[in-house]
């Protein structure tokens, strides 16, 4: 009898339908040092707090940026966890995080931070099938130079400057002060610098280590101290494959871990050498900026940048410092 109730039950399951198992989602991982760097770590930290999401997350790490971003577009993963700058093609409001100049400040980097992960934003954190679902400071990023005369922007007239070949801005940007750009990527930038190839990168004090970018800068480099954009990681995912309401409790997660993510910058900042970073004069600082801000605004009329996000950044810069010129001028 027994037997003859569990074969009905069965055929029952078998003519409902039973329901099915629930799948693990992929997020694909960039970290240049693969499972071993900081932010696989705090993802897999992350992994953890997304149950409580209602995910069941399954990490692949990535050395290669380009291929991670490729991989998640072809759908053989639900999530990315990419550069801003990479992620600008799922998203170009919170991609424009990185303008030139726009954050001066880790600041003003945190104040828009929690911003956009409040409730309020969620808006802006779709773009066609793509959400923003989380996003992490990495840090300024700053000139690294293989001769530290080159100490103000009319001496990188000339010079080869690497630049990440899918971002525009950086392009125009290089060319617009007369240096000659180099195409180059996550992957190889270092090398150029390191072997001569090109004068000038761009990068976080993240890189510093890691990379060994001392021997591109020997004993005549340096890094200026003026922060030319800040960095940020950017976890982008499919939203029909999450629960409902998973992006925004994924969003303030990450914001919960703005504190920890600074730490590993202020560490990295703290691992150069004291001797390599240049000071640059206050007077040369503020013609920076206004360059910066004209570049920004070029870059916004020609759709690279947007215009929403501009927006926000101003007026957070202007909250810190209400007496800045631009602050009484409508351009952004």
């Amino acid at each position: 009898m027994k037997c003859s109730n569990l074969a009905a039950t069965a055929l029952l399951s078998l003519t409902l339908g039973a329901a099915p198992q629930a799948l693990a989602q992929r997020i694909c991982v960039f970290d240049i040092l693969g499972a071993q760097g900081d932010i696989y770590s705090l993802m897999k930290d992350y992994q953890l707090a997304a149950n409580n999401f209602g995910a069941s997350l399954e990490l692949k790490p990535y050395t290669d940026e380009k291929i991670a971003a490729e991989d998640f577009k072809a759908g053989q993963c639900d999530g990315v966890m990419i550069m801003g700058l990479r992620a600008r093609q799922f998203n170009g409001f919170t991609g424009s995080l990185e303008a030139l100049g726009a954050l001066p400040s880790y600041q003003a980097l945190e104040t828009v931070i929690t911003t956009l992960s409040s409730p309020r934003a969620s808006k802006f954190m779709t773009s066609g099938p793509y959400e923003v679902a989380g996003i992490v400071p990495m840090g300024a990023a700053y000139l690294f130079v293989n001769d530290r005369t080159i100490d103000n922007i009319s001496k990188l007239s000339g010079k080869k400057f690497a630049i990440m070949d899918y971002d525009n801005a950086q392009a125009k940007m290089v060319q617009r002060i007369g240096a000659q750009p180099v195409a180059s990527d996550v992957t190889n930038f270092a090398g150029k610098f390191n072997n001569g190839s090109v004068d000038v990168v761009g990068a976080p004090a993240a890189a510093y280590k890691p990379l060994e970018l001392q021997k591109g800068m020997g004993e005549r480099g340096g890094v200026a101290r003026f922060p030319v954009l800040q960095l940020t990681y950017q976890l982008v995912i499919r939203p029909e494959r999450f629960p409902e309401g998973f992006g925004q409790q994924s969003r303030e997660f990450a914001l919960s871990q703005y504190s920890r993510a600074m730490d590993i910058i202020t560490q990295s900042e703290s691992e150069i050498d004291k001797h390599y970073w240049i000071d640059i004069p206050p007077e040369d600082m503020e013609k920076y900026s206004v360059m910066l801000r004209e570049a920004r605004i070029s870059l916004t009329e020609e759709g690279i940048y947007d215009k929403r996000m501009m927006a926000v950044m101003k007026r957070v810069r202007c909250q810190i410092d209400s007496a800045d010129a631009e602050c009484a001028q409508n351009l952004e």
